[in-house]
């Protein structure tokens, strides 16, 4: 992928109408680069709808990803919540490769109380059995599990990491409000590209030339996440993390999830383009 995209997470609210294709056509004219269409509640989407939304995306230049819903949790107890949890990445993965998306990002599960060791396995173990259908369907999409925000979810660094390395089609979606929500760190521009090396250290520097990021701003208390927020209300230091994936020559797709979505896109691409060149 060539350079850095910047982006709304969902249609921005600017659009003339709450539609994907509406969505992709107001990023274009707000002169960003990418888009992520949002599957809160389910992922649904017809085939005549993703083939427009294909056209509209290509005729654009808008780079699409997707997010499976909310409601995956591949360490569940209950065989009926894993296979209902396994289907809904399944079908956001199809939505998406009919789209012409990238990738799809999603939540992937919670410890409920199991040790993190124990959970990354049965984790990846379910994870193995929707890239297999993946692979049976022909359908090629990188699946992007989120680094997360609370104590209780799975979704580490180093988590996403060892599932990228082990898995084919897998690398993590960098959340990094969600890691300066976990502990409050996390948020200067040594620890931001600490997290850079970090990744190329375990994936190489590919995994940099085409990562995906999604931020926001941020509030959080002892166990994590509480909420978004627009980057200027809250205390993430985006210059410095621009800044760092400038400096970093990092490639790829940042989505902004903040309440003011295709603002505070703005506000991260004009902060980043504003940037000296590095050397």
């Amino acid at each position: 992928m060539s350079g850095l995209l910047f982006g709304t997470a969902g249609t921005p609210r600017s659009a003339r109408e709450p539609s994907t294709v509406s969505g992709i056509e107001r990023v274009a004219e707000l002169g960003l680069g990418c888009m992520e269409m949002e599957f809160v509640r389910r992922a649904s989407m017809g085939e005549s709808t993703a083939r427009a939304v294909a056209e509209t995306a290509a005729r654009t230049g808008v780079k699409l990803t997707a997010h499976a819903p909310y409601y995956i949790n591949l360490n569940a107890r209950e065989p009926e919540k894993v296979r209902a949890s396994q289907e809904r990445l399944l079908q956001t993965a199809r939505i998406a490769s009919w789209c012409g998306a990238h990738s799809v990002a999603f939540h992937a599960a919670f410890y409920l109380g199991d040790p993190p060791e124990q959970a990354y396995r049965t984790v990846k173990g379910r994870l193995e059995e929707v890239l297999e259908q993946l692979r049976q369907e022909k359908i090629r999409v990188w699946v992007r599990p989120e680094l997360m925000g609370r104590e209780t979810q799975f979704g580490s660094l180093e988590e996403l990491l060892d599932l990228s390395l082990e898995l084919d089609m897998v690398a993590p979606c960098i959340d990094f409000a969600h890691y300066h929500a976990r502990d409050g760190k996390h948020n200067s521009y040594e620890e931001f590209v600490s997290i850079l090396s970090r990744v190329e250290e375990r994936l190489g520097r590919d995994a940099l030339h085409d990562i995906h990021i999604h931020v926001s701003g941020i509030a959080y208390g002892k166990k994590g996440e509480i909420k978004h927020l627009d980057m200027e209300e809250s205390d993430f230091q985006y210059v410095e993390f621009v800044r760092a994936l400038k400096d970093y020559d990092v490639k790829g797709l940042v989505i902004c999830e903040s309440p003011n979505l295709e603002g505070d896109a703005l506000l991260l691409q004009n902060t980043y383009l504003g940037l000296p060149e590095t050397t």
